[in-house]
């Protein structure tokens, strides 16, 4: 019998860790959706240099839905951590430096693991760069050139960017229009983030999010809404 694939979060930043919504916290099915008393759950801090701080948020995440079983996965990897990454049923991907996150990943081969894992029927969730880890491309330039671009995990068939909004999405247009024909990127607001579906649907989350193609050597942008909001509509308009 094959394993089901469990759906991939996005998020911006963390605020949606601790998000509630229709009563309850947003995390709440993804905890109900785990079939076991007490799960594990992995925090992967390569992209921030495994702050103790940011950890400590994760915990509290956690713990509000009822997972207490949490542990560091740092970026030397030893056998300790990998031992439990490979029984964890929760692994987020940290925000930080994209660059920095996705060589430990790499070199280490924690990368390869976090793949298997998934495909084992863990949850993942990436925030910020972890988010941009599990798309398509990272790149180590804030206006890129071609050869600035790397490729990441690929769960995700997008570019992903993240709280660029202030700077018009500047960064994720160029991955767009420099990566491979057909690649689109997936811009997540501050605040806001993204439920990747096995089957490929995705449900924006609280926030509108911005996609982004090439059409005619020119960038396209479309806005997703979360299926709630009242607008309840696509709008598209051509970029330049």
């Amino acid at each position: 019998m094959s394993i089901p694939i469990r759906p991939i979060y996005l998020m911006a930043d963390s605020q949606l860790l601790f998000w509630n919504t229709n009563g309850q916290s947003f995390l709440a099915p993804l905890r109900e959706s785990i079939d076991k008393e007490h799960p594990k759950a992995a925090y992967v801090g390569a992209s921030n240099g495994d702050q103790p701080e940011y950890f400590s948020i994760f915990e509290g995440a956690m713990s509000s839905i009822g997972v207490t079983d949490c542990r560091m996965i740092f970026s030397d990897y030893q056998k300790e951590d990998r031992d439990y990454l490979m029984e964890a049923d929760i692994i987020l991907l940290a925000g930080g430096d994209v660059v920095r996150g996705w060589r430990v990943l790499d070199q280490t081969g924690m990368g390869q693991d976090i793949v298997q894992r998934y495909y084992d029927n863990a949850t993942l969730i990436g925030i910020s760069a972890g988010a941009v880890h599990l798309g398509m491309m990272g790149c180590d330039n804030e206006i890129p050139e071609e050869d600035d671009l790397f490729e990441t995990f690929k769960l995700i068939p997008y570019a992903i960017d993240a709280h660029d909004e202030g700077q018009g999405w500047q960064r994720l247009k160029a991955m767009v229009s420099l990566g491979d024909p057909g690649v689109k990127g997936m811009g997540l607001p501050s605040g806001g983030g993204l439920i990747y579906y096995p089957d490929h649907v995705m449900e924006p989350v609280r926030h509108a999010i911005v996609e982004f193609s090439v059409k005619d050597d020119q960038i396209q942008q479309t806005l997703l809404f979360p299926p709630d909001d009242p607008i309840g509509q696509t709008a598209s308009d051509a970029g330049d």
